[in-house]
């Protein structure tokens, strides 16, 4: 229980003020399709880089939880998902917005997003001591084993294709080698004097994540946003309460389902979403309803999609493996302030760890208060034109790289990751392995050459690297995790097949 004598230091003023700014511009920002979770942290984490760790973390988890739940918003009054998280949610509540149950839909979401949130946070709270603990048991060779699991679980996961996944992890290892070799000094890959103290993390998090979308908001003009705002009629709380109570079955689904899931790295949240409505229609006694305007389909996904923020942060404080693309950004921002996750998080940082995860657990029940009311609000700045927000995130990708180091380099840096990675994705390739692969490139190394030092003192490289319970269970879990992924690609591309012979 001792994370209750740190409840109070998420209260001092400025905590507090960030918690809230966080969790407003998180329902707003998450309102606003195109900008996802992963892209709304990245843009604020230039916004920590001069705040004490703790106030930093406080802003970047408060915008991760909210803008999940922020997106809700334009999935149910617009059919527009405002993250990937949000996708199940349209699925039947666009349909209650164009029955007159706009507000309705919206206090469900809101309020099934705060008990999964909540569930998630208390098992984020409960769960991550134990493994720390566990992890103590670490040494260089199964940190250079947990690394690459980090980066082939995300890269076979968060990809269409499974090699162009694996291919975007290593392209971030190999960029993780820019600079100068820590152990030896020499230099490597320097083609621009920007390039001599390495990549800035900070502008590479937003290059590969802002300037695709930016790029692709510009490539479509000035087109008019048609998309029509439904009116978020008046509704009583308090009814929304007893609906809520009256679905206790697709409630608990969802919060289960997105705590399991959230506790796999690399699923996310739009796979623990579209689960638990599965799951939840074939349990449901009204699976007919489904699509067409049901409660439980509203309440299911969005509890589900925020029970899932709490447990993806579970590996990345333990293990440093983080459970989604966001979580990959927030490991950046805690290495920016020099805090490494892992087995001495809790031990040697006790006030960061506790206070950012009560935050957390604070910050569900703000969103839930706030999100109706910033709800109208949320749904016009979704109405603003493409090319008007791209110009907006553009001035503060270019504004939050220069302000990091005050370098034009950084700038430089941003802009030629954020053009690469804009023809990759064209190419079906993803940015989340990217930048995992640029994230635990250092560790891996780092861990790879302190391991050799060792191995060539004792038994030789293969015993070291390759033997022990520990070492063959991680290495088991990589070649697991990529033969999954390839097996279920080759599965979907043979259901995909069929369909079209049959069709």
């Amino acid at each position: 229980m001792e994370f209750l004598y740190y409840f109070a230091d998420v209260f001092t003023p400025l905590s507090f003020g960030l918690l809230l700014l966080g969790t407003i511009g998180g329902l707003i920002l998450g309102a606003t399709p195109g900008l996802s979770p992963t892209m709304a942290v990245a843009l604020l984490i230039p916004f920590t880089f001069h705040l004490p760790a703790t106030q930093g973390l406080i802003l970047l988890g408060a915008a991760y939880t909210s803008t999940v739940a922020g997106g809700a918003v334009s999935a149910i009054l617009l059919k527009i998902p405002g993250a990937p998280a949000n996708i199940a949610t349209t699925l039947d509540g666009h349909p209650m917005a164009r029955q007159g149950k706009g507000a309705k839909a919206l206090q469900l979401s809101f309020l099934a997003s705060a008990v999964g949130g909540v569930f998630g946070v208390l098992l984020l709270i409960f769960l991550t001591p134990l493994l720390s603990e566990w992890a103590l048991a670490f040494g260089p060779s199964h940190l250079f084993w947990l690394a690459i699991l980090g980066v082939t679980v995300i890269g076979s996961l968060d990809s269409a294709s499974v090699v162009k996944g694996l291919l975007s992890g290593c392209i971030g290892l190999w960029l993780a080698t820019i600079g100068f070799d820590d152990i030896m000094g020499a230099q490597r890959f320097i083609f621009h004097p920007s390039l001599g103290g390495g990549i800035n993390i900070i502008a590479a998090l937003i290059g590969l994540f802002a300037i695709p979308q930016v790029i692709t908001m510009f490539a479509k003009g000035r087109q008019d946003n048609s998309a029509e705002v439904l009116v978020v009629e008046k509704h009583s709380i308090r009814d929304a309460i007893r609906e809520m109570m009256r679905r206790p079955k697709a409630l608990t689904i969802g919060t289960l389902t997105g705590s399991i899931i959230g506790l796999i790295p690399g699923v996310g949240g739009q796979i623990a979403g579209l689960v638990a409505y599965d799951q939840t229609k074939k349990f449901s006694s009204e699976p007919e309803r489904f699509g067409r305007g049901h409660s439980e389909g509203v309440i299911a996904a969005e509890a589900a999609n925020n029970a899932m923020v709490g447990p993806s942060l579970v590996p990345l404080l333990t293990l440093s493996i983080p459970g989604s693309p966001t979580a990959a950004v927030l490991l950046g921002g805690l290495l920016i302030h020099g805090i490494f996750p892992g087995s001495d998080l809790f031990d040697n940082h006790p006030d960061v760890a506790w206070t950012f995860i009560n935050s957390m657990l604070i910050g569900q029940v703000l969103m839930c208060i706030f999100g109706l009311y910033v709800a109208g609000l949320a749904a016009r700045v979704a109405q603003v034109p493409q090319s008007v927000m791209a110009a907006i995130v553009l001035g503060l990708a270019v504004f939050g790289s220069y302000s990091v180091q005050s370098s034009m380099g950084d700038v430089y840096v941003m802009a030629s990751l954020g053009v690469m990675m804009y023809f990759l994705e064209r190419f079906g390739f993803s940015a989340a392995p990217l930048v995992l692969g640029l994230i635990l490139g250092p560790i891996a190394e780092a861990n790879f050459i302190q391991g050799s030092m060792i191995a060539n003192a004792t038994n030789g490289m293969a015993p070291y690297f390759l033997s022990g319970a520990l070492n063959i269970s991680l290495i088991v879990i990589v070649i697991a995790s990529v033969a999954y992924s390839a097996w279920m690609e080759l599965r979907s591309r043979r259901y995909t097949s069929k369909e079209e012979i049959i069709g």
